[in-house]
């Protein structure tokens, strides 16, 4: 185990707290050297069990995401560093689904030894996320195994947490930022071709919307998630949940450089935010994005009823579209 306890109050940004002593061995040398790796972002490592500090009265909110060689990444695709980066925003991103600020993260790793001389630059990725979080790490644990990965417990709180369940009939859907880089990467690579550098770097250097995620949780979002299966699929999430239809226009859709609307629909693993406001609310947000993302937020569609009352409507073919035409900003 890599754990913490304190029973201190003190919140996860004040000064770490020193680690408890540790025997000698082979795991506990390298839990030494990822505590090194990691520095001030780490604290109080040595227990059985981390003990949270106590909250500020703001709801909790905890995800655990995995991230497996040959199943999330392959290793020629990626350095070590981006590899432990990567994981570490997929966890957090689901903090910023929730509009959630991020707190503290416990770091679960199956390192084979193929991988072992290269764990400080995992550590390191995993850190630069952590630290731009202004989150801590407070435990983990480590084992042997035939196939890298990474498991992630990440813990946050929000002052208004935004679930998948609260779309309103005559909400505008928002999406963050721009979509297609990952499924390029990926299908580029498929076909053994390179990617662009563009395409790459938004695989390999995926960011949690944190700040995003506050921002439309702030301003009302009434229902939000992050895009890890495809606009498309999780577009299909908030209709399941929600209960109504998402009703997106496919020419609305940010676009990175090459990528074609249907490309974008299905390109997993963008960690964008797609939510959904109220009209009122989107207006008077316009007027606040700059200042809280330097992302777009464009408007890509409306929500309006299920097809069939009380269960969610299948999302239609969405290309060809033209039931919302209205400017939508940044786009």
């Amino acid at each position: 185990m890599i754990p913490a306890d304190t029973a201190s109050s003190e919140s996860a940004s004040s000064k770490p707290r020193a680690h408890q002593a540790m025997g000698s061995g082979h795991e506990f040398d390298t839990i030494r050297l990822l505590m090194a790796r990691w520095g001030d972002l780490a604290e109080d490592i040595g227990d059985d069990a981390a003990l949270l500090p106590p909250g500020d009265g703001s709801p909790r909110v905890v995800s655990t995401d995995a991230c497996i060689e040959a199943v999330h990444f392959r290793r020629a695709w990626l350095s070590p560093y981006e590899v432990g980066a990567r994981a570490m925003a997929a966890a957090l991103s689901d903090l910023a689904a929730m509009g959630a600020r991020a707190e503290c993260v416990l770091v679960a790793m199956v390192v084979p030894d193929a991988w072992r001389e290269v764990l400080g630059e995992v550590a390191d990725g995993i850190g630069s996320q952590v630290r731009a979080a202004g989150a801590r790490i407070v435990g983990g644990n480590l084992s042997r195994g035939d196939a890298f990965s990474i498991t992630t417990t990440v813990v946050g709180a929000a002052p208004r947490v935004v679930r998948r369940h609260g779309a309103q009939v005559g909400d505008l859907i928002v999406v963050t930022g721009v979509l297609g880089g990952p499924g390029a990467a990926v299908g580029a690579w498929d076909a053994q071709c390179k990617p662009s550098a563009w395409a790459r770097a938004r695989f390999a250097g995926a960011a949690p919307r944190l700040a995003e995620g506050q921002a439309l949780a702030a301003a009302g979002a009434t229902a939000m998630i992050d895009i890890s299966d495809g606009l498309a699929a999780d577009a299909r999430h908030l209709e399941a949940a929600s209960g109504v239809f998402m009703d997106i226009d496919a020419s609305r859709l940010p676009l990175g450089p090459g990528v074609a609307p249907a490309d974008a629909l299905v390109s997993g693993e963008e960690y964008e935010l797609l939510a959904t406001v109220s009209p009122i609310a989107y207006a008077a947000l316009q007027g606040r994005w700059a200042a809280a993302s330097p992302r777009l937020l464009t408007v890509i569609g409306v929500v309006r009823p299920s097809s069939v009352s009380g269960t969610a409507a299948p999302l239609r073919e969405l290309l060809g579209h033209d039931h919302f035409r209205e400017p939508a900003s940044n786009s």
